[in-house]
């Protein structure tokens, strides 16, 4: 048995939080809406991958300080797209030859973004 690679990740939010949640990974990320089970949320390729949304009880969030890890390119750009809409990026975790920051999703979930630095320094 082999594991080839990620088929998706699913991430909970808060109903009430359903139009937020859309704007941001629609919107401020970019992401092109998938194809998903209507009335259940919403999906969005990442690649060849898939982060699925669904909305849950508000009891039944996760409480971890996991994450999810996207590769980019062109990561000063996105960074300055965040930034320029008013969200809070978390720069204070560097990583050796990467460029690298975290924010959080309108439902509190961590996203971290990444790109391999050919020089291995990046300044803000």
């Amino acid at each position: 048995m082999s594991i080839l690679s990620l088929n998706h990740v699913q991430l909970g939010y808060p109903q009430a939080l359903e139009a937020p949640v859309r704007r941001f990974y629609g919107e401020q990320l970019a992401l092109q809406p998938g194809i998903g089970p209507s009335g259940k949320g919403s999906r969005y390729r990442v690649g060849a991958q898939r982060i699925d949304l669904v909305p849950v009880e508000a009891h039944a969030l996760p409480q971890s300080p996991g994450h999810v890890a996207f590769e980019v390119l062109n990561l000063p750009e996105l960074r300055h797209r965040l930034l320029s809409q008013g969200l809070n990026l978390d720069e204070t975790r560097p990583l050796p030859g990467h460029r690298r920051f975290y924010v959080q999703d309108p439902a509190g979930n961590t996203l971290e973004f990444l790109e391999p630095e050919p020089t291995g320094v990046w300044t803000v």
